[in-house]
């Protein structure tokens, strides 16, 4: 193994800490349920973030495969790690090639999301009310849609087998997270979370004209 391109486990602590705390900062956990959803996401960045700087796992697994099939190519340089783009990109510098560029919009907008919905979360509980206004006016749960689109970000600008496996687990445990969350708030809010519900899709916008939804629990 290349030992200047891997084996960087200061660059895994460092930058798992980076990524982890700016989703802690963005999502401002307080309840067990929170801490989970912050935990299940940072074990996916320390799973990245790993294989990123410290042991090349996937590639090793797949090396036969892609020497096999894209002949030529060092994958066990760095900058090789961005599979994607040494596949199906440019294969010049994959910092500036298509997926390593829409990798970006999703991290960045991912994190945008959450830190909005946050706040419209936290305004809706000091009042007493149900959060449907901002993100929640076009998604009933806009963090989890945050921290999926930073996941698939992530698995656009450096794909690996155990991420790729955690992704469909994550997916599914934030679906049921958000489904005892409903029940929760219909249990709460009565017929008011009943209106907004059947107005406001869970998960994929509808891109239309903003609708009228309850802004309070009467």
């Amino acid at each position: 193994m290349n030992s200047d391109a891997y084996g960087l486990w200061s660059l895994v602590a460092i930058n798992s800490a980076i990524f982890i705390f700016f989703a802690f900062s963005f999502f401002k956990p307080r309840s067990a349920r929170d801490w989970r959803t912050l935990g299940m996401f940072s074990a996916f960045l320390l799973a990245l973030f790993t294989e990123m700087y410290g042991f090349p796992l996937t590639i090793y697994l797949l090396s036969g495969w892609l020497g096999q099939n894209f002949p030529g190519i060092d994958f066990l340089a760095h900058d090789s790690g961005h599979l994607l783009e040494m596949m199906f990109g440019s294969q010049s510098n994959p910092h500036f090639g298509p997926f390593h560029l829409v990798s970006t919009v999703f991290i960045g907008g991912g994190f945008w999301l959450l830190a909005s919905a946050w706040r419209v979360l936290y305004a809706a509980q000091a009042s007493g009310q149900l959060a449907c206004t901002g993100p929640y006016a076009r998604v009933r749960h806009p963090q989890y849609v945050a921290f999926v689109l930073i996941m698939i970000g992530f698995l656009l600008q450096w794909p690996t087998l155990l991420t790729l496996v955690m992704f469909p687990i994550l997916l599914i445990i934030y679906i049921r997270l958000a489904r005892r969350e409903e029940r929760e708030s219909a249990a709460s809010f009565g017929a008011a979370w009943d209106r907004y519900a059947h107005a406001t899709p869970p998960f994929v916008p509808r891109w239309r004209a903003a609708r009228q939804t309850p802004t309070s629990n009467q």
